[in-house]
């Protein structure tokens, strides 16, 4: 369990929307020892069970807002997902208003994406897999990526992305077949399509249990978990890192 980080007195939030309980437990593990926070530094609240309510910014670090099943382009939505998506546009209208430390992954990229008008669609869907990415040459002096190389893998598994992106975000890393990997909106919103938070071996199990909700086919787990052997899975955990130390409070 990491000890956690000094200085950080007021926590940071994850914002969770997994009706699974083990996958929200996990997802809560993942991000508290990515980022080094012990257990008071790194609050959950699992919107898919309870509405946010009121929720005073000022009381937190950062906002993080995990993964999904749910989908921003999802052409046809329950209630709760319907009322799950409304809390967060709230939220979203504040904290782009004020420019609030928020990192979104994966889930994060349809929610900021839709919040600042950026075109969110299946164009390039990626099955779960161990890829490739590159940081943007904008991207050559962004604090949130000190200490990364131009170029290392992560892990995917997404049915929508960032087809068109507006001219005010920043794209900071790009992948090769889903163009909008991470991108900055103001000086302090992130999101990424990639999940820095997740090992394999938590990748694994989140796969396992959504194996039957579409990201890949029968069969095709053991491929899958393959892409993970041999590979240098801990580098883009600075990412979180340095979200953490940067906002810390």
């Amino acid at each position: 369990m990491p000890v956690g980080t000094p200085g950080v007195t007021r926590p940071f939030l994850l914002l969770s929307t997994r009706p699974e309980d083990e996958a929200a437990a996990a997802e809560l593990v993942s991000f508290r020892e990515k980022m080094g926070l012990s257990d008071d530094q790194l609050i959950q609240h699992r919107l898919e069970a309870t509405p946010l309510g009121d929720l005073d910014l000022d009381d937190y670090s950062g906002i993080l807002l995990g993964g999904s099943p749910f989908n921003a382009s999802d052409p046809h939505k329950s209630d709760l997902q319907l009322r799950v998506e409304a809390d967060l546009a709230r939220l979203m209208a504040e904290v782009l208003d004020r420019d609030f430390p928020l990192f979104g992954a994966c889930y994060g990229v349809g929610t900021v994406g839709t919040a600042i008008g950026a075109t969110v669609d299946e164009t390039y869907g990626e099955k779960p897999r161990v890829i490739g990415v590159t940081r943007a040459e904008e991207a050559a002096h962004e604090p949130i990526l000190e200490g990364m190389p131009d170029r290392f893998s992560t892990m995917v598994g997404h049915k929508e992305a960032i087809r068109v992106l507006p001219d005010a975000a920043v794209v900071l890393v790009r992948g090769d077949h889903c163009p909008i990997q991470m991108f900055r909106y103001g000086a302090n919103v992130f999101a990424t399509q990639f999940h820095p938070e997740l090992a394999p071996e938590a990748f694994a199990q989140r796969l396992r249990i959504y194996a039957d909700a579409g990201y890949y086919q029968p069969g095709e787990l053991d491929d899958i978990l393959a892409t993970t052997e041999g590979v240098d899975l801990t580098v883009d955990d600075r990412i979180l890192r340095n979200f953490a130390r940067i906002y810390g409070r």
